[in-house]
């Protein structure tokens, strides 16, 4: 892993509410879902099933996935999953809305899931699209 190039952490001028429900549009007009929209935010999520957590608690764990992409390479090659679904992370910090996304580079991709040619290269431009997808919501 390269954690400068891996790690996408950038900031938005948007409140955490407001970049969540711009996020979620952008995805699904890209053809996206947002797998989680019932129990990504987890201030909910947790206390609902009895953790304790800050009324400020504001972080969203966004789960992303592409159906209608992530059927046919599941199916292709069930390995491929421990890639998948990819996650967006979301939360304030210093008064300032933060986002998160984990994404691995191709020889990563290739050691996490060998014999399976296509993938690192197919992964990596969903990778890209979730990242440009960021920015648009920033």
């Amino acid at each position: 892993m390269k954690r400068n190039e891996d790690l996408y952490a950038v900031e938005s001028a948007k409140s955490v509410q407001q970049f969540v429900s711009d996020f979620k549009e952008i995805v699904e007009a890209s053809a996206f879902v947002v797998n989680n929209a019932d129990t990504m935010d987890m201030k909910t999520t947790f206390r609902a099933h009895g953790g304790q957590v800050a009324d400020d608690f504001d972080l969203h764990m966004m789960q992303i996935c592409k159906p209608t992409k992530a059927d046919k390479s599941l199916t292709f090659n069930p390995e491929r999953s421990i890639l998948m679904p990819k996650f967006v992370m979301v939360f304030s910090k210093d008064g300032k809305t933060q986002v998160r996304y984990m994404s691995y580079g191709a020889d990563d991709i290739a050691e996490m899931v060998p014999d399976d040619a296509e993938f690192p290269a197919s992964l990596a431009q969903t990778f890209a699209k979730i990242r440009s997808m960021i920015d648009e919501a920033r």
